[in-house]
Formats: C-alpha cells, structure tokens, sequence
C-alpha cells in the first residue's frame, strides 16, 4: 500500500515539472518574440515602439503605471487656464494664422493694408480681450494666466510683431477707422491707378509711342495725386509700392517722358539771371553820357634872363 502511493506521489512530481517546463518555454518564447518585433518597429519609428510596448504581453502597464499615456498624450493641461481663457487662446491663434497667411499672400505686389484689414482687426479684437483686466463673457478675465504665466509671454510677443508690421506699413492712414473700410483717398487713388494700368496694358503689345501719348494724361493726374498724398500723408506702404511699380513701367520699360512743368520757371528765371549782367552793361553804355576831361594849362615861368631885367630895372 505503501509502495503505491510513494508511485503516485512520484507520478505528480514528473508531471508538474514537466508542465513547469513547458509553461516556462512559452513565456520566454513570447517574451524573444515580443523583443525582436519592438527592436524592429523602433528602428522604423519611435512611435511605433511605443505601441509594441503597449500591446507586449510583457510590458503590460499596470492602472498605476503612467508610461503608456506620457507616451501617447498629445498634451499637457494647465490648471491655472480656465475653459473659457483655452478657447479664447484657441481662437486667437486661427485668427492669428489667418493674417499671417494674408500678409504672406498680398506681399507682392504689396497690398497688405487694402486686402488684411478685416482680419488684422479681428485679431486686434481678440487680443483686446485676452489683454483687458475686464470680466469678460465667461466672467473671468485671462490677461493674467495668457500673457504673464511665463517668461517668454508668446501671445504678447505674436501681437507685438504683427502689431509692427501695421505700423511700419502706415495701414492706419488707409483704413478707417475701427477696420471698416479704405478712406476716400486711397479709394480715388486706386481708381486712378486701375485707369492707368488698363491705359498701359491697352498699348504695351503694339507701338509705345502711342502708348506715351495717349496715357500720359491719365499718369500724369496720378503722379499729381501721389504728391497731394504725400504732402498731406495720407497714403500707406500699398499707395506708395503702387506708385513706385507705375513710374518703373512708364519710365523703364516703356521709355516714356514728360517734361515736368515745373521746370519752365526754372528755366525762365535761369536764362534771365544770365544775360542780366550783359543787359546792364549795355543799358549803361548806351544811356549814359561821357564826361570829357578838362585840361587845366599852367602858365608857364618866365625865362630867367626876363627875371634878371626885372630885377636891375628896380635896382
């Protein structure tokens, strides 16, 4: 009896190492299985490495582990940014790249001012808000955790440079104001321009002295008006590029000019002021009389021998 359960007790050993090993086998198989796939996913992409090591039954992260989502977040909540300031910064960034991309669009020719104005006061608005110490519609005001939570103060920094390009660009003496529209000026100067071109391009194909004839009226009213725009600064970096693009096609590409009227009172009091001189000396010589010069004769002295009979004749 004895001898049977020392067999059977033997029996079960045998059969729980064997089954030891052939458990042990296959985690180590799955283990240089799951091994050799991350090694070949990483050296195609970081990101695909770390999802073999999500998926590997080896490294499963536990509900307490936070490898796996540091991995795979795409970003990092602030807690000192309410809802209403993140849509707010949200925003100005959309409204932000939309200026940039027409800045970037309308940067020649120039026409940054006529064609961005909408969008660069939506974005002043914006900016306004986030920048205001006001409660605004969420109750709440965001100058503080937007624009002074860190060193850098990015959001300030992005106004502050589109904010130059404005100014540096005079838009302000284009636009109305509150972004509503272009002034008065530049809308007459842009339709002078317009007739100009279109007198241009009606003639640039077929003889260019036709061309200097019949627009050097219609080019000649938009020079005048650029200089009444600039006496009176009204114009801005588009009226100014316009110019200066219209004054290269009539002078060096189409080799047209006219002499400015100014010069004929230059001329004229030039030519006067020369022959002044001449005018004078002759108006001199020909009124003027000549003195004639009176000789006064002295008497001449006695000889000396009438003065020796003089003397004997008292003596």
């Amino acid at each position: 009896m004895s001898l049977y359960k020392n067999s059977s007790f033997l029996v079960l050993l045998v059969l729980l190492y064997i089954y030891a090993l052939v458990s042990g086998g296959e985690v180590n198989v799955s283990a240089t299985e799951s091994a050799d796939t991350m090694r070949q996913a990483s050296s195609f992409s970081p990101a695909a490495a770390a999802v073999v090591v999500v998926n590997s039954p080896v490294f499963k992260p536990g509900e307490d582990s936070l490898f796996a989502l540091n991995l795979l977040s795409s970003s990092t909540e602030d807690p000192e940014i309410s809802v209403y300031c993140s849509e707010l910064l949200q925003i100005f960034g959309q409204k932000y790249s939309t200026y940039v991309n027409c800045l970037a669009t309308f940067a020649r020719p120039v026409q940054v001012c006529q064609k961005c104005f909408s969008s660069y006061g939506i974005l002043t608005d914006i900016y306004v808000n986030i920048s205001s110490d006001q409660m605004g519609a969420g109750n709440e005001s965001c100058r503080d955790s937007l624009l002074r939570s860190d060193r850098l103060m990015l959001v300030y920094l992005l106004y502050s440079n589109v904010k130059d390009i404005w100014i540096k660009s005079d838009c302000d003496k284009c636009i109305t104001n509150g972004f509503q529209s272009l002034t008065n000026d530049t809308l007459y100067f842009l339709t002078a321009h317009n007739q100009t071109i279109t007198c241009f391009n009606k003639y640039k194909q077929g003889n260019q002295t036709d061309l200097c004839k019949d627009c050097k009226t219609s080019y000649r009213g938009l020079n005048e008006l650029y200089s009444r725009m600039e006496t009176n600064q009204t114009m801005c970096i588009d009226i100014e590029d316009a110019m200066n693009m219209t004054r290269i096609l009539w002078s060096k590409k189409y080799n047209c000019s006219f002499p400015r009227e100014e010069t004929v009172p230059v001329i004229a009091v030039s030519s006067f002021m020369l022959f002044l001189p001449i005018i004078f000396y002759l108006s001199s010589f020909l009124h003027s009389e000549q003195k004639k010069r009176k000789l006064i004769h002295p008497k001449r002295a006695k000889s000396y021998s009438s003065l020796v009979n003089i003397q004997n004749k008292l003596s």
